[in-house]
């Protein structure tokens, strides 16, 4: 144990040749520290959020390492750095998740109250309206993310837009909706 610690000592950062490159928009750089950190970022995610179902999540880590290369300052091993931010997004993407349930709580009896397939006819033109009614990009994304279950990042890849523009249209609209029916 002894031996390794005076090792990483005495060698320098493993990553620091592809960080340099990556800082200097070397997408394939990048691409290396991708590979060579993914498995671990991955593990964290896994252990934070206590699913499997981290790919999103575990593709935003490394959106916004790439957005911060410039931070980097080299104080500490890039994995280490890399290692902090996968934990701050994390956090926060556990935060706004736990958020998204209390609001979203699917309990027995809402599942009852909910209108089926052929029900409320009224209901279903109104929505359909008040959906309608929003701006076309703003209905474009609501309509991907929230019917028919494209993730941010699909999204943005779709339509050309950022992953942080998609989730701002989704919110824009959901607030128009409310309005709508308030």
């Amino acid at each position: 144990m002894r031996r390794k610690l005076l090792q990483a000592e005495i060698e320098p950062d493993a990553d620091a040749s592809d960080v340099r490159l990556a800082m200097a928009g070397d997408l394939l750089a990048f691409e290396r520290l991708y590979d060579k950190h993914v498995a671990r970022i991955n593990s964290l995610a896994e252990w934070m959020l206590g699913t499997t179902d981290t790919d999103d999540v575990i593709q935003d880590v490394f959106v916004r390492a790439w957005e911060k290369l410039a931070t980097f300052r080299g104080e500490a091993p890039f994995g280490a750095w890399l290692r902090r931010l996968a934990v701050n997004v994390l956090l926060r993407y556990r935060e706004n998740t736990r958020t998204h349930e209390e609001r979203y709580v699917l309990d027995e009896e809402s599942l009852q109250s909910a209108a089926a397939p052929g029900g409320d006819l009224q209901l279903f033109t109104e929505v359909e309206s008040a959906v309608w009614r929003l701006p076309a990009r703003v209905r474009e994304v609501l309509v991907l993310h929230d019917m028919e279950g494209y993730k941010h990042r699909e999204i943005a890849d779709k339509l050309g837009i950022s992953a942080a523009t998609s989730r701002w249209h989704v919110h824009a609209g959901r607030l128009m909706l409310r309005e709508y029916f308030e």
